[in-house]
């Protein structure tokens, strides 16, 4: 059988890991580019209320695809796990059996997240002046759930066996679709910001075909075959125990997030739009440090899969170092560059009034969420999956909204709510610091 992906069990650690997260990078700033381009053209053609509109959404919709993503990433462990120990029985039975649960998943969040958007945002707090746009948006988001979640799907399949390329080419074609169907749909069409969500739907469904037609025609041990798609109920088991404290994670976080966009909500549209502004450039800057803690999982994954302890260890130390070091260059940069980069989505003076203070509270900090993000997919990549859930859970939710619900009534601050998320990156980061370096959790698992 040909080979056309390299195991990362092998060869130098530094260069299998970067080779492999730089078309993550690539692959995960054109991902990044559909939500960000609806923003840029919503704001630059419909104005600071739809911009408003788009930007309010985000929270809810992570909310509802991150439990999907979580067991996903689940399935990519187990994959990995089997790849490395070039187990192929096991590998086609976590493909399929993956993919099987994709197709069940995707149809009902799309059931449930046009059915329950309307009520969510109106939990939100969103002002009445955006809440036509906000649900139009939404729903029309969540019709095409189908797309999003089997695309997820398929690239977790490929990025677990440390094929990163394809689902690279990928992204780039259907940024491209999605970019001229914006400008159709909005600035000729004028649909409003139905068009910017039924843009991204169209080519986020396409680029999940292109990824199902490669799994059916790739050489490697995934290859899927159709009528091979089922429940293998040991492997299912195993995919739901290492992704379902991830999904609870991604949800319940996202959860608190929609909390946050609720304080940001009443303090009017501007902060909604700078506020939104500055989450699209956060989503821009972290777009390394996310790329390189995805390869480390995968790393992880394999050497272990393959019984490499040592190899493992030296893996996990060079990716913490180089994110946490990255992270705080990247900060320093959106620090400075902090005006202009938000007045790109809005130049309204008060719009760039609420994004500059987000982000001058936040950048400089981007390496304590670094570190946090670093160690929690190493544990992941290992298996151990219930640390970093419990460790988030409690930083980055729990005391994320008990803080908010104290200081921003007593205060009617907006900083408050900025400063909570340097506050909670500290504190995960010291948790998982002395869980690292003095539980010796490596030691025990292997």
């Amino acid at each position: 059988m040909r080979k056309t992906v390299e195991p990362m069990t092998g060869g130098s650690i530094w260069k299998r890991m970067t080779f492999f997260a730089l078309p993550l990078l690539l692959g995960n700033l054109f991902q990044q580019l559909y939500n960000t381009v609806d923003s840029l053209i919503v704001g630059n053609f419909l104005g600071s209320s739809a911009l408003a509109a788009v930007s309010s959404s985000g929270s809810l919709i992570f909310m509802l695809i991150g439990f999907l993503s979580g067991i996903s990433s689940g399935a990519g462990v187990i994959v990995s796990r089997y790849f490395g120990a070039e187990d192929r029985k096991n590998v086609h039975l976590a493909v399929h059996t993956t993919v099987a649960f994709g197709l069940v998943a995707g149809v009902l969040m799309t059931a449930a997240g046009v059915l329950l958007s309307p009520q969510i945002l109106t939990w939100m707090g969103t002002p009445e002046s955006v809440m036509p746009e906000s649900v139009a948006y939404l729903q029309i988001y969540f019709l095409g759930s189908l797309g999003f979640v089997m695309y997820n799907i398929f690239v977790g399949i490929l990025q677990a066996i440390g094929d990163s390329r394809h689902p690279l080419y990928y992204l780039m074609v259907s940024s491209v679709v999605n970019l001229i169907l914006d400008i159709l749909f909005i600035k000729y069409f004028h649909t409003g910001v139905g068009g910017a969500a039924l843009a991204t739907v169209i080519s986020q469904i396409f680029s999940a075909a292109l990824c199902f037609i490669q799994l059916l025609r790739t050489d490697e041990i995934c290859r899927l075959q159709i009528k091979e798609i089922r429940f293998d109920q040991r492997m299912l088991g195993q995919i739901i125990r290492i992704g379902l404290p991830s999904g609870v994670q991604n949800s319940i976080i996202a959860f608190a997030n929609v909390v946050v966009q609720s304080y940001i909500n009443s303090f009017g549209e501007m902060a909604m739009a700078g506020y939104g502004a500055y989450s699209k450039i956060e989503g821009f800057a972290f777009l390394p440090i996310n790329s390189f803690t995805m390869a480390m999982t995968t790393f992880v994954g394999q050497n272990l899969g393959a019984g490499q302890i040592e190899r493992t260890k030296k893996g996990a130390r060079f990716g913490i170092w180089v994110t946490v070091v990255m992270a705080e260059l990247i900060g320093f940069a959106v620090f400075l560059s902090a005006r202009g980069l938000i007045a790109a989505f809005d130049s309204t003076p008060e719009v760039i009034r609420f994004g500059v203070g987000k982000a001058r509270t936040a950048a400089l900090f981007y390496c304590l969420l670094a570190y946090s993000h670093s160690v929690a997919s190493i544990l992941r990549g290992a298996g151990k999956v219930f640390v970093p859930m419990i460790i988030m859970m409690s930083s980055w939710c729990a005391f994320r909204v008990a803080f908010l619900a104290v200081s921003v009534p007593m205060t009617h601050n907006v900083q408050m709510i900025y400063v909570v998320y340097p506050l909670t990156w500290g504190i995960s980061s010291l948790a998982f610091f002395f869980y690292y370096k003095r539980v010796g959790w490596l030691k025990q698992t292997l």
